[in-house]
Order: C-alpha cells, then sequence, then structure tokens
C-alpha cells in the first residue's frame, strides 16, 4: 500500500474521529489500537510505523481526559474472530496450531483478542499505569481485568 493511501486510512480516518469525539466530550477516554514497533519519533524507515507513530503523537496532544496507545503484536483471533486482510488469515490459519505454544513460549510476543479487549476496557474504565502500553502492559491489564473481583466480561 502507497504511504498516501495508508495516511489515509491510519491518520486521517483515526484523527477525523478523535478530534470530532474530543470536542464533543474532552471527558471521554480514548483507546487506539496501534502495533509493536510502532515508530513514535516519525523519522524511522518503516513506512507504516512512522505513520502509526505520528498518529499516537497527534492523539496524545488532543484534550482527552485519558488517551492509551495499545501496541499489540501478533494476535491470536478467538471466539471466530477474523482478519479481513487475505493475508493475514492465511498467516493465520496457517499459524494457527502453533499459537498457543508459541504464546506459552514467548508470552511477550502473542496476545488474544481476549487479552487486547480486557485491557481496553480495563483502560477505558479504570486508566492505565502509562500512556503507551506494549506488549507485556497490555498483558498485565488483562489479567487485572479478569481477575474475579473486576471481571469485566459480566455486564
Amino acid at each position: 500500500m502507497r504511504e498516501e493511501d495508508y495516511t489515509r486510512l491510519t491518520y486521517d480516518l483515526t484523527m477525523a474521529a478523535a478530534q470530532t469525539l474530543a470536542r464533543l466530550n474532552p471527558q471521554m477516554t480514548f483507546v487506539y489500537v496501534s502495533g509493536a514497533s510502532t515508530d513514535s519519533t516519525e523519522h524511522g524507515r518503516s513506512m507504516w510505523a512512522r505513520v502509526k507513530g505520528r498518529t499516537e503523537n497527534a492523539l496524545q496532544r488532543l484534550p482527552f481526559k485519558a488517551a492509551y496507545l495499545f501496541r499489540p503484536g501478533v494476535i491470536q483471533p478467538l471466539n471466530g474472530a477474523r482478519s479481513k486482510t487475505r493475508s493475514y488469515r492465511l498467516f493465520y490459519a496457517l499459524a494457527k496450531p502453533f499459537l498457543p505454544t508459541l504464546r506459552a513460549l514467548l508470552p511477550n510476543l502473542v496476545l488474544s483478542t481476549e487479552d487486547i479487549g480486557l485491557a481496553m476496557l480495563a483502560a477505558a474504565r479504570n486508566g492505565a499505569p502509562k500512556a503507551v502500553l506494549e506488549i507485556a502492559d497490555i498483558r498485565a491489564l488483562s489479567r487485572v481485568a479478569s481477575a474475579p473481583a473486576l471481571d469485566l466480561r459480566a455486564g
């Protein structure tokens, strides 16, 4: 994908929504799913990482009560979740038998869709220790969120 197209989808669309939300409700918490290896300097070699970094930086400047930037790596889809991207669907079809083992051996590489969802709910409801959440931070936040006293899966 060309940088111009990726910027339109990743930066422009996100910022249009975020700016509107910040204007309408600056007391809200905004949670953005970015990606592992995002380049917040905006000067790295990887186009996608620069654009994600630019997006993260711009979101942090908006007048939200809080903005949390999630940087997951490999995501294990659970409960029937499927990527809309063909190459990702192929990757997950081939990797599916190995993901649970990979997740156990390299817990700071693989998160499940449930881990990310629970952590996002926890951050939105109760905050998080920092604004930029890497894989280990997301996993820790999801564990806190799934503790019996704070079961966010229940209505």
